[in-house]
């Protein structure tokens, strides 16, 4: 496994994130894996040396980080050998002030997600969005003030827009408080529109950047309606699934399966490997619910592709409407 820094920090991250989104009640999404299910996952990739592993308060309403905080406890080489990710914004309860990112909610969240985590800090908290009703200032004083009292070593963002991100790094810089390290942004080989302004702004501020849904929902496998496409109960369920559906959006899939079959790979290692090699990327977030998942991802992070590759992959794509930033 190779390891990078997280953007301009010290801090070493494994080339791949290990999810945790799948992992928490069924109660929550009826595609989420159990504890006794989710548990094999967790230890398998600890001993594939992924050392990043990322949930959030909202998956499954606190389970996530309790599934995670445990297995941690009981396959991790060591509390100083790990990097443990969460986040703070969506909603944990029916009561306003149990959302968004108010002083008031992020110093109750961390406590919360220390708590189920059972861990004394967590090493990048990150904003899950941008939040509209709440001035900059406040959100970047709170997060400043939990990273003084040790209970976060740093900090990150998440799916928002490149001008609300450039406003929060200014402000942070302008008051001298902790400076976001990291962009969780949604950026696959399918959907590209975080090159236009979020990546080279990443690139030029030093910012790690930690994609997720880097299989675009599985959507890189290549099955077409009626051909498994819908298959998962995910699937089915999931509205951002259904925004790939277009014709261009397949026309990539199609140079996917080419690159694959010349190379006696998956698609999914095809579309994985593209991902690495873009400028800036860091490690990306994979999610895995399937024994052969893991094993995967890791082969595609020693997927070299060519240049007559890589073109061929990123010809066919056409613009999309801007997605995941609410």
């Amino acid at each position: 496994m190779e390891y990078l820094n997280l953007g301009r920090t010290g801090l070493k991250v494994s080339r791949l994130c290990l999810g945790a989104m799948t992992y928490g009640s069924k109660q929550w999404r009826p595609w989420v894996l159990e504890e006794a299910e989710s548990r094999p996952f967790l230890r398998r990739a600890l001993e594939l040396g992924i050392n990043f592993i990322d949930t959030a308060d909202m998956y499954s309403l606190g389970t996530s980080e309790e599934i995670v905080g445990r297995a941690m406890r009981d396959f991790g080489p060591g509390r100083d050998r790990i990097v443990i990710a969460t986040k703070v914004f969506q909603p944990m309860g029916d009561d306003p002030n149990l959302r968004g990112l108010s002083r008031k909610h992020i110093l109750h969240s961390i406590d919360d997600s220390l708590r189920r985590l059972g861990t004394d800090y967590v090493d990048l908290y990150q904003i899950h969005r941008f939040d509209y009703s709440t001035p900059i200032e406040e959100t970047l004083t709170a997060l400043d003030d939990i990273v003084r009292a040790g209970k976060v070593r740093y900090l990150g963002a998440s799916a928002m827009f490149a001008w609300q991100f450039a406003k929060m790094l200014y402000t942070a810089g302008r008051l001298g408080l902790a400076r976001f390290v990291s962009m969780q942004n949604h950026y696959n080989v399918v959907y590209r529109e975080e090159e236009r302004e979020m990546l080279p702004l990443c690139r030029e501020e030093g910012i790690g950047v930690i994609p997720f849904s880097p299989m675009a929902r599985g959507f890189v496998a290549g099955k077409r309606p009626g051909q498994g496409a819908a298959e998962t109960v995910r699937a089915q369920t999931d509205e951002l699934t259904r925004k790939y559906y277009r014709a261009s959006d397949y026309a990539v899939v199609d140079a996917i399966g080419e690159v694959a079959r010349a190379r006696g790979v998956s698609n999914a290692q095809v579309a994985l490997a593209w991902l690495l090699h873009q400028p800036g990327v860091t490690a990306p977030i994979i999610g895995a619910s399937k024994p052969h998942h893991l094993e995967e991802a890791v082969a595609a992070a020693g997927l070299k592709l060519e240049a007559a590759e890589l073109k061929a992959l990123a010809a066919p794509y056409q613009p999309h409407a801007i997605l995941g930033h609410s």
